[in-house]
């Protein structure tokens, strides 16, 4: 049995779907219930609400399970690890940032995840996850009443990556032997714009979208009302001035799934009822 955290995210609910096709037995571990999201589980897929923030409620839902799909959340990944452990689970796979590569000192937090996981006398892998398309999800609103789209830096490229990627990515190295000890960087097959990314929404939609080009104090002021000041920073520093390596797709999924990474534009169609 697999045992599924945040399984109602923009990662999770694909990862739960991708392994119940697979005929594995799913446990769906969130804080909130399915229907507060609107994310149906299959069926057959046992939901258990519990906050990462507490490793032992966490417990109930780790019994009889062999692996975990964990998220970074909480503040104690060494107790959430040891409930797992005790629980009998022998292999663990970590969505965690490709921050924790390119800017160890703003990702502080992901990396103790990294270091606990590690540590943890379990199997592990961790999948560092680039900027996700999800990401444009901020964008319903705006684009839904003015047909607008905000962001700022709009002519600098970053190769975001499809959740639905990710998520096939954790379902492959949960389910396969040989990824222990493997850090994987998922990104996007290339670098696409918040301008280009607006555009991609508008052909999905067929209605012309307005990208603003926000100033870094307005974006700043934006991302604080869901952000700390560090992640803000961190994020606005990624946004603004990516390093070679951010900028740079890399070969991962494509190795682990046999076939390229999806396009924003792909994405973007999938998902184009949200913006109408």
């Amino acid at each position: 049995m697999i045992v599924v955290t945040g399984a109602t995210g923009n990662v999770g609910r694909t990862l739960v779907q991708l392994l119940v096709e697979a005929g594995e037995q799913v446990t769906a571990l969130s804080r909130r219930t399915p229907e507060a999201t609107d994310a149906a589980l299959p069926a057959g897929v046992r939901h258990v609400a519990a906050d990462l923030a507490d490793p032992n409620a966490v417990r109930p839902a780790l019994e009889g399970a062999d692996a975990l799909f964990l998220l970074v959340a909480g503040e104690d990944p060494h107790g959430l690890l040891k409930q797992a452990k005790d629980a009998g689970v022998r292999r663990v796979v970590l969505l965690s940032s490709q921050g924790v590569g390119t800017r160890p000192d703003t990702y502080l937090h992901a990396a103790g995840f990294e270091a606990a996981v590690a540590a943890s006398g379990l199997e592990w892998t961790v999948l560092r996850s680039g900027g996700m398309a999800s990401n444009a999800f901020a964008w319903i609103a705006p684009i839904r009443a003015h047909r607008v789209a905000a962001a700022p830096f709009g002519e600098v490229g970053l190769p975001f990556v499809d959740p639905a990627d990710v998520a096939a990515v954790a379902a492959t190295v949960l389910r396969e032997d040989g990824h222990h000890g493997a850090t994987y960087v998922l990104t996007g097959p290339a670098a696409t714009t918040p301008r280009e990314r607006a555009a991609a929404i508008a052909e999905a939609i067929g209605e012309p979208v307005e990208f603003h080009e926000q100033t870094p104090e307005e974006a700043r002021a934006q991302l604080s009302e869901v952000m700390p000041p560090a992640v803000v920073e961190g994020t606005l520093a990624i946004l603004g001035t990516p390093t070679p390596e951010e900028q740079q797709p890399t070969p991962d999924i494509d190795r682990i799934l046999g076939r390229p990474a999806h396009p924003f534009t792909t994405w973007a169609h999938r998902n184009a009822p949200a913006f109408r």
